[in-house]
C-alpha cells in the first residue's frame, strides 16, 4: 500500500507545498526549505519555528489514516485527510524524517524507510526511532531552537532519476519557488506578512495573480458574498491590463508559472492557502468553456471555508475543485461577465472604454449581428471617413465601392489563426508606429476639420480625442493648435 500512495500524482512544488500546509498549521511564522545536491544522495528538507509535536502528537503525524477527514478541524488548519506528509514525501523520497521540539521539551525523531520495510517484509509496518545511521548531522539545524519541527527527505528516487544533472535540480528549485509563490502569496504579501518563507535562505518574492494595485487595472469587482450550508463562500474577479499597458517584466512575471493562456479563471482558495490555479471549474453556457486567448486577462479569486472540502470535492493533493450544484449559476453569472469584460480589453489592446467626460468612443468598427450571422463593417460616422465620404465628390461610388471590398475582405480566418498561434491580438492603433506617423495623420484630420468642415479648433480636439485610435494619445491631442474665437459648431 505504501508503494501505491507512492503514485499519486505530486509533483515536488505539491508536494513541498502540503508539507509546508503542516507548517502553517503548526503556527510557524517562518519556514526553510534546503535543497542539497549531491547525486543520487541528494537530499531536500523543511525546518520550522512552529509549536512542535510532543511524542504522541508525532506519531500520530507519521500514522497513515490516523485522523478522519470527517472529524472536525480548527479553523485555521490547512489539511484535512490526515495523509499529506506522508503522501507527498513517499511520492518524492524513499526515505522520510521528521524530528520535532515542543518548548521546554526535548527533541524527538521517527523515520519511516521503505527500502527497510521492503528488505524486511514480515516485520510489519516498520516505523523507526532516530535517523538514520550517517543522517544525523541533517538534523543539526533544528538544534539551539526552543521549538519547531523538520522534515527531511533522503533516498530522492522520485526527483533524482538517471541523467539528472545539477542543472537539473537547479531548474527544479526555480520551479519549486514559482509554484509556492503562488500558493501561498496572500501569506506572504502585505505590510504585516503572516508567513515568511525562505529556500536556501533566500526569502520567496509572492506572485500575485490579480496584480492589486496595480495603476493599469482596467476593472476589479467588489466582493460577492454567498452563504452556503458549510459556511461562507466570496469571489471577487478581475481583469488584469493589456501588455501595452506593462513593462516587459511586468507582463513576464504576470504570467504566472503556466503562462497567461493557462493561468486565467478561477483562483479556489481555502484559508488564504491557494487550492487551484486558473481553469473555469467546468462551468459555461451549453458546454464547459476552454481556456481561451480571448479571455487570458480574467481571473476570479474564490474563498471557501475548509469545513467545504467535501461539498466542493477537494482532493488529497488539494488540485482539484468541484463548486455545488447550488453555486454554479451565481458562478457562471459572475465569471462570464469578467469574461466578457477581459475579452473587450484583450480585442480593443486595453483601451479606455469612453472619451472625454465619459462619453463612449468613435470606433472606425462596428459589428453588425443579423440572423445570416456577424459581419464587420466600417462606420461611416467616423471622422476620418466621414471626412473622405464629404469630400468625395464625384468619386463617391467609388469611394463607397472600395470601403465596400474593405468590409467584405476583412481577414477574419488569419486573423484568428495568427491570434491563437502568436498568442497576442494583431497589433493595431498605430501600437510601436512611431509618433510622426500619429501626428501626421492627426494633423490631416484636424485641418479638414478646421479647415474644409469650419469647426472650431476646441471642437476639432475634443472630436478627436474622442475617436478611435486617438483616445490613446492625449497629449498628441492637446499639443494641436488652439485657435481665436468661440466654436462655430
Amino acid at each position: 500500500m505504501m508503494e501505491a500512495l507512492r503514485g499519486l500524482g505530486y509533483s515536488t512544488a505539491a508536494a513541498l507545498a502540503d508539507i509546508v500546509d503542516n507548517s502553517v498549521s503548526a503556527g510557524a511564522g517562518e519556514v526553510g526549505i534546503d535543497f542539497v545536491w549531491a547525486g543520487t544522495a541528494s537530499r531536500i528538507s523543511v525546518i520550522d519555528d512552529g509549536r512542535g509535536m510532543d511524542d504522541a502528537e508525532l506519531e500520530s503525524a507519521m500514522t497513515l489514516g490516523d485522523k478522519s477527514p470527517l472529524d472536525e478541524r480548527a479553523p485555521y488548519d490547512l489539511g484535512r485527510f490526515g495523509m499529506g506528509l506522508k503522501t507527498a514525501s513517499f511520492s518524492q523520497c524513499r526515505r522520510l524524517t521528521v524530528a520535532s521540539l515542543r518548548e521546554g521539551g526535548t527533541t524527538i525523531c521517527l523515520r519511516w524507510d521503505l527500502d527497510a520495510i521492503a528488505a524486511r517484509p514480515d516485520e510489519g509496518w516498520l516505523l523507526f526511532e532516530g535517523s538514520a545511521a550517517g543522517s544525523e548531522r541533517f538534523l543539526e539545524p533544528l538544534s539551539g531552537r526552543d521549538k519547531g519541527t523538520l522534515v527531511l527527505w533522503e533516498e530522492l528516487d522520485r526527483v533524482v532519476t538517471d541523467g539528472f544533472t545539477t542543472d537539473d535540480f537547479a531548474d527544479l528549485i526555480d520551479g519549486v519557488e514559482a509554484r509556492l509563490a503562488m500558493v501561498f502569496h496572500r501569506m506572504l504579501q502585505g505590510p504585516r506578512p503572516s508567513l515568511r518563507l525562505l529556500i536556501n535562505g533566500r526569502p520567496v518574492e509572492p506572485w500575485d495573480p490579480f496584480m492589486s494595485g496595480h495603476a493599469a487595472k482596467p476593472w476589479e469587482s467588489p466582493v460577492a458574498k454567498q452563504t452556503t450550508a458549510s459556511g461562507l463562500v466570496e469571489v471577487a474577479c478581475h481583469v488584469l491590463p493589456h501588455r501595452d499597458l506593462l513593462t516587459p517584466d511586468e507582463y513576464e512575471k504576470a504570467g504566472g508559472p503556466e503562462g497567461w493562456t493557462a493561468q486565467q479563471g478561477f483562483y479556489v482558495y481555502r484559508n488564504r492557502r491557494l487550492l487551484l490555479a486558473g481553469g473555469w471549474l467546468g462551468l459555461g453556457q451549453g458546454r464547459a468553456w476552454n481556456r481561451e486567448e480571448a479571455h487570458r486577462l480574467a481571473r476570479v479569486r474564490l474563498d471557501i471555508p475548509n469545513t467545504a472540502d467535501a461539498e466542493w470535492k477537494i482532493d488529497i493533493r488539494k488540485s482539484t475543485a468541484r463548486p455545488p450544484v447550488s453555486l454554479r449559476p451565481w458562478l457562471t453569472r459572475l465569471a462570464e461577465d469578467t469574461r466578457d469584460r477581459a475579452r473587450r480589453v484583450f480585442a480593443y489592446r486595453g483601451s479606455p472604454g469612453s472619451g472625454p467626460g465619459g462619453a463612449p468612443v468613435e470606433q472606425a468598427w462596428r459589428a453588425e449581428h443579423s440572423r445570416s450571422g456577424m459581419r464587420y463593417r466600417i462606420d461611416a460616422k467616423h471622422p476620418a471617413v466621414a471626412a473622405v465620404l464629404d469630400a468625395a465628390g464625384p468619386l463617391l461610388p467609388l469611394v463607397k465601392a472600395m470601403l465596400s471590398v474593405v468590409e467584405e475582405t476583412v481577414p477574419v480566418q488569419r486573423i484568428w489563426l495568427d491570434t491563437a498561434e502568436n498568442r497576442e491580438t494583431p497589433r493595431t492603433g498605430f501600437s510601436g508606429e512611431p509618433l510622426e506617423r500619429v501626428v501626421s495623420v492627426l494633423g490631416t484630420l484636424f485641418e479638414d476639420m478646421v479647415g474644409r468642415r469650419g469647426m472650431s479648433h476646441a471642437s476639432a480636439k475634443r472630436t478627436l480625442a474622442g475617436t478611435e485610435p486617438f483616445q490613446n494619445y492625449p497629449e498628441l491631442v492637446a499639443a494641436l493648435p488652439d485657435g481665436p474665437g468661440p466654436e462655430t459648431r
